[in-house]
């Protein structure tokens, strides 16, 4: 059998080779940074190190099978290779009685530990508000991986908390920890916290360890949090065997707790230590490597590298520029097509890259449009977003009041007190009486008689009146006002986004989904000569009915750059970058936060094997309104001469190419001229006629996805309706 250590270049076998000490491996992106800590602890077991001597650490179960069955292939030995929080549960299994809990201690999931919180806070008499569990929940968890305990949360950590907050934080987070210790229990944090609290307290069981494990190997060693740090540290101390790889130029994760402190400080921490750069990718085409490191050179926390490929120049980085992103989602689709139909590249060897999950929707319709089957990736369709479900089955209801599906899923937005069984029954009385779910409400709130009345606490009959007061409103509305109208009274009249306020974590995401689902309504009512309600419902219905999609294997991928780590492609669009969109409004308070913003795009770049296209708008929707975008100051920092602007000309299916007349991406995939739609431009208190809805006066003026957009009163059913300026052939009045 060959040996496997011929097949490396000479950085990645002088790392393969090195023996005792620190060492760090400074791995670019498509660098064989897997092959390399493999082929180390095959080359260990070689020269004599025992395999139960030996510890690799990896951040995901996958890559942990991944590397475990490599070796034994290599070596038919068992070496102990696990995650963090498999090494912290081995470890307390072993050791946490010191800490007075038992051995067979429960592992509460997120679920679990939600509950325990409430209680908590009713033991505490914490009950006159409605309670903020996952405030507390994520506080605790930041608070165990910085390895503060009850006991050391000081005045400075609760600085940044609200006043309500910071005042009990701490008597929260010490009874939590009392009642987990009471029901023998751990939570997912204390798989780090706790054994690092024992090998600190407790110095004769950390010597076991150290003398367990000769030599550590850590992956991934720049998303370490401080309690990852700690434990290898603390676990290295006597034989300072320590071997970690990774690239603070993909340290993408601070939100997490990550810390890149950790990587860039590596010398510091162990003075002496060599530091070996595989530089040589085995991904990427020069012109895109060029690109990347370019880029990333803006960054002044770092570790100076260049990577370099020997696969050829290939072809530029493609920009393009879109006039809105409807123009740059059909843009993406053609270019997927072409590829697939042209070059024969498979849809899963294709990724489309955003920065945030609202950017998808877009996508999804031009990707719908042309049956081109896809996947998103770490996360759901939008069409299939809980926030979009619930909108839609508000006007489910609104459009039928007979939805039983819809009305489960609205009753209780916001919470109104009816469980399970009250809506059965309420579901069973309808059909007896034979009247609709929303007729039958109406006749018990209003002790109308009835053969099979349903009884009904009086708190919940006011809570009653108020859903159908506001499903009554959206049915009356659904005569004569627009789709958007409608959504956005949804929304408004059922206080939704009251309700996801109560997740600050996911509220930003949530409601910039909301933001597109208005922003559809506007589009698909412009485009549509017959916008009703029930139309647009039937539409979307079919747009989330993803079964026959999901049935292919074959499909292009949809994802955010974060869940794009580890992953490569042959064609990757890097879509939106545009700012306060990436890099991101929330993430421009300071200097490090822009360079992890940088990081990202750095890995969204250094995803891509043969063909990378960038891509901005000038006009998009954001936040509920239509702004004029501003080009990434990234695009600034990449090298004119690794890119071109992507023009028609292109395309080997177009013919002709004017640059004056803009381009319809056609369902074909093909391009072709279109003509400029011309119309009238009115200001605001400008009189207008529409041939269907008569005379009336302009309110508002914006620039739309769509194009120029009016809000305008008609007096003939005195009713304001939203109108694309293009489509709506208005006329003047004098």
């Amino acid at each position: 059998m060959n040996d496997p250590r011929s097949s490396l270049n000479d950085t990645q076998l002088e790392a393969v080779k090195s023996m005792e000490g620190p060492f760090l491996v400074l791995a670019g992106a498509g660098s064989g940074k897997t092959r390399v800590v493999t082929l180390r602890i095959v080359n260990l077991i070689k020269e004599g190190v025992p395999p139960s001597k030996i510890l690799g650490v990896t951040f995901t179960n996958k890559a942990t099978q991944e590397m475990r069955h490599r070796v034994n292939q290599l070596t038919q030995d068992q070496v102990n290779i696990c995650t963090f929080h498999s090494l912290g549960a081995k470890v307390l299994r072993e050791s946490i009685a010191i800490l007075g809990y038992s051995p067979h201690f429960t592992i509460y999931d997120e679920e679990d530990v939600d509950k325990l919180i409430r209680s908590c806070l009713v033991e505490l008499g914490m009950t006159e508000k409605k309670p903020d569990i996952k405030t507390f929940r994520n506080l605790i968890s930041q608070a165990k991986n910085a390895l503060k305990d009850p006991d050391t949360i000081a005045s400075s950590d609760l600085e940044e908390l609200k006043p309500e907050i910071a005042a009990v934080f701490p008597k929260i987070y010490a009874h939590y920890q009392s009642k987990l210790k009471d029901y023998q229990a751990i939570d997912f944090d204390d798989l780090l916290f706790l054994p690092v609290k024992i090998w600190k307290e407790h110095p004769e069981i950390l010597e076991s360890y150290q003398a367990r494990w000769s030599f550590v190997l850590i992956d991934e060693y720049q998303d370490t949090n401080p309690a990852q740090y700690l434990m290898a540290r603390l676990l290295v101390d006597k034989s300072r065997n320590i071997f970690v790889v990774g690239d603070p130029d993909q340290s993408i994760y601070s939100w997490r707790g990550a810390h890149i402190g950790n990587i860039l400080n590596f010398e510091r921490d162990y003075p002496g230590a060599r530091v070996i750069r595989l530089e040589q990718n085995y991904r990427s085409s020069t012109n895109i490597l060029n690109l990347a490191n370019e880029l990333i050179s803006y960054n002044q926390n770092r570790y100076e590298k260049d990577l370099w490929s020997d696969l050829g120049e290939g072809e530029k980085v493609k920009l393009f520029i879109g006039e809105d992103d409807r123009q740059e989602a059909d843009f993406v689709a053609t270019r997927v097509t072409n590829h697939k139909i042209e070059q024969h590249i498979p849809y899963s060897h294709m990724v489309i890259f955003y920065r945030t999950n609202a950017q998808s929707r877009v996508f999804e319709d031009s990707l719908l449009n042309r049956n081109i089957p896809y996947v998103i990736i770490g996360g759901i369709s939008f069409y299939q977003r809980r926030e979009i479900k619930d909108i839609l089955a508000f006007l489910r209801m609104a459009q039928t009041g007979s939805d039983y599906m819809a009305f489960l899923r609205t009753i209780n937005l916001p919470k109104r007190g009816f469980g399970e069984a009250s809506v059965e029954k309420i579901r069973h009385g309808a059909n007896l009486e034979r009247l609709t779910l929303l007729a039958y409400c109406a006749a018990l709130v209003d002790d109308r008689p009835l053969k099979n009345p349903c009884k009904l606490s009086a708190k919940l009959k006011v809570s009653l009146t108020e859903y159908i007061k506001i499903i009554h409103e959206l049915h009356e509305m659904k005569k004569s006002h627009s789709i958007f109208d409608l959504v956005k009274s949804a929304i408004e009249q059922s206080r939704y986004m009251d309700y996801l306020k109560e997740d600050k974590e996911t509220f930003l995401d949530r409601r910039e989904n909301l933001d597109q689902l208005m922003t559809k309504a506007i589009e698909w009512e412009a485009s549509n000569p017959n916008p009703t309600l029930e139309a647009f419902l039937e539409e979307l219905s079919l747009k989330s009915n993803l079964d026959e999609l999901n049935e292919v294997d074959d499909r292009l991928n949809l994802m955010t750059i974060h869940n794009g780590k580890g992953l490569e492609f042959e064609v990757t669009f890097l879509v939106g970058l545009e700012e306060d969109l990436f890099p991101h409004i929330n993430a421009k308070n300071s200097i490090a936060e822009v360079e992890e913003e940088r990081r990202l795009c750095y890995v969204g770049v250094t995803r891509a094997k043969k063909h990378l296209y960038l891509s901005h708008c000038r006009l998009r929707y954001l936040w509920g309104t239509l702004r004029r975008q501003v080009p990434s100051r990234f695009l600034k920092e990449m090298p004119k001469e690794y890119m071109e602007k992507f023009n028609p000309s292109m395309e080997r299916t177009s013919k002709s190419f004017s640059s004056n007349k803009p381009v319809d991406y056609s369902r074909s995939g093909s391009l072709k001229e279109v003509s400029l739609p011309t119309f009238e431009i009115f200001s605001i208190d400008d009189f207008v006629f529409h041939a269907d809805f008569g005379i009336g006066q302009v309110k508002e003026s914006n620039e739309g996805s769509m194009g120029l957009t009016y809000k305008i009163h008609f007096n003939k059913d005195n009713h304001q309706r939203t109108l694309v300026a293009k489509y709506a052939k208005l006329n003047g009045l004098k």
